[in-house]
């Protein structure tokens, strides 16, 4: 991987703990902390930073942030989250296996990996 060709999501976030825990729960761990700044990564290479929120930024409903995480275990994945989960892992038209779920600001979280990569597909 060249580290000097990636992107980066940086995420606004009302309480950086409450993230930190809840994208622990996808795999992700706190590589570097910083005033009102949190950096995260997993085991195979993806990033997302995490920012305090300015006040106002994210009000509860209307959060306009997403994410796409692809990831090779999305049903261990969706087990693991379980109530968080907002429809079971299941293959769309575009040709993605995935599910979805809100993190605790609301940010959509969609999880997923092509449809031919998934056993059942």
């Amino acid at each position: 991987m060249n580290e000097l060709h990636t992107l980066t999501a940086i995420l606004p976030c009302s309480s950086l703990d409450a993230s930190v825990a809840f994208y622990a729960r996808l795999g992700f761990r706190c590589e570097a902390i910083y005033p009102g700044y949190r950096l995260l990564t997993d085991d195979k290479g993806a990033n997302l930073h995490l920012n305090s929120a300015v006040e106002g930024l994210l009000a509860p409903g209307h959060n306009p942030f997403g994410l796409y995480f692809y990831a090779e275990n999305i049903d261990e994945l969706a087990t693991a989250l379980g109530p968080l989960v907002l429809h079971p892992p299941e293959h769309k038209p575009w040709d993605m296996y995935e599910f979805a779920l809100f993190d605790p600001d609301g940010t959509l979280v969609r999880v997923g990996c092509p449809s031919q990569h998934h056993p059942a597909a």
